[in-house]
């Protein structure tokens, strides 16, 4: 697996016409000047990392195993309705906590400078149908390396919707709505899909045994979750009368999970502010280059303590995507000091609340259904 920090891709620069709009302003010194301060933002919170930090994701680690055994305890009971409405509450939240702040931020490696083997970039496996390693190749490996820039980060529509307008148009672009709409409560399966790169087999770039690797890794996940979810916790409360009730509660919790997942995501890569980026304008792309790009190419989520805890902190998505592999409670220390570099250098700080960027992504997925 590969952790993705700040790189120089080439040691010449494109031309001054090939940058994005949004930095057409800056010069070649300017941006790389811009680059050496993320640079220093990021060795000092790498040279300050230490207890306090590692206590916290254990922390967090400890409240979201709670929640679940919690939760999961209550449902065999689920046939009395305060219980359903408790027991689902507390297993959702547990999902949530284990997808967002723990499973993502741990897959990234954030965590591994702790070298505990329990939460390690290596060996972690989330609640989420998606294997960990599938996922970390085509979220770390490529869609962080190549962040919005259409043609290479698959991510931009995940290969179904259109989500930009260089993306060329066809009336099955019509769905996009619906698309998105049948996606999100699906979400996990989605990505599951995703990352198979069924695509690139088609296309010949995937070999066939390689793929099937894929679907085996996937079908064995699978039956790990199908039987955490929907067999053993409605196996259990069938012994009180409730076996119904709780597989229908472990189908809700799974499903809001991903509704969530869904709208956090989309807040970060596609409302209005986040741009997209040619092939040619990452030509020669040097370490302050790639450094804008991500400052450009994503936006954040404004809100509170709690908010920003429940989306895993990727509601700090621009500082997420500057720094994938700090240790996700430091982002919001980190968001005032790349929020002034913005400001000095003049390029755009995307954010706003969490209603605003889900409808302005929606607003795109409506918009881009048209030629």
């Amino acid at each position: 697996m590969t952790i993705v920090t700040p790189f120089l891709l080439d040691s010449s620069r494109p031309a001054e016409s090939a940058k994005p709009s949004a930095a057409a302003h800056l010069s070649d010194a300017q941006i790389e000047e811009l680059g050496r301060e993320l640079d220093a933002i990021r060795e000092s919170v790498i040279a300050t990392r230490g207890a306090k930090d590692a206590a916290y994701i254990r922390r967090v680690i400890a409240t979201q195993r709670s929640l679940e055994l919690a939760g999961r305890a209550t449902l065999l009971f689920a046939k009395h309705k305060p219980a359903w409405i408790a027991g689902t509450g507390m297993l959702t939240v547990a999902k949530i906590l284990e997808n967002m702040e723990i499973g993502h931020n741990v897959l990234h490696g954030q965590w591994d400078w702790m070298r505990d083997p329990d939460i390690h970039s290596t060996t972690w496996e989330w609640d989420f149908v998606t294997p960990s390693r599938a996922w970390q190749h085509t979220h770390n490996d490529l869609h962080h390396t190549w962040t919005n820039v259409v043609g290479k980060d698959r991510d931009v529509g995940y290969t179904i919707l259109r989500m930009d307008e260089d993306q060329e148009w066809t009336p099955r672009n019509l769905g996009n709505p619906l698309y998105n709409a049948l996606l999100a409560p699906v979400f996990e399966w989605g990505i599951a899909i995703y990352d198979l790169e069924l695509d690139e087999y088609r296309e010949g770039r995937k070999p066939k045994a390689e793929l099937m690797r894929g679907v085996k890794a996937l079908g064995a996940k699978f039956l790990k979750q199908a039987a955490k979810d929907y067999a053993a916790t409605p196996a259990a409360a069938t012994l009180t009368g409730s076996g119904k009730q709780a597989l229908a509660a472990t189908l809700t919790a799974n499903a809001v999970r991903n509704v969530w997942a869904h709208a956090v995501i989309f807040c970060g890569h596609f409302p209005a502010g986040a741009d997209t980026f040619t092939e040619a304008q990452i030509e020669g792309e040097t370490r302050g280059d790639w450094y804008v790009r991500q400052m450009i190419g994503s936006a954040n989520i404004s809100g509170s303590k709690l908010m920003h805890l429940m989306t895993g902190n990727l509601s700090f998505q621009i500082e997420h995507h500057l720094f994938p592999d700090l240790p996700s409670n430091r982002y919001a220390e980190v968001a005032v000091k790349v929020r002034e570099i913005c400001e000095r250098y003049e390029l755009p700080y995307t954010t706003g609340p969490l209603p605003k960027q889900v409808a302005s992504a929606w607003a795109k997925v409506f918009r881009l259904a048209l030629p």
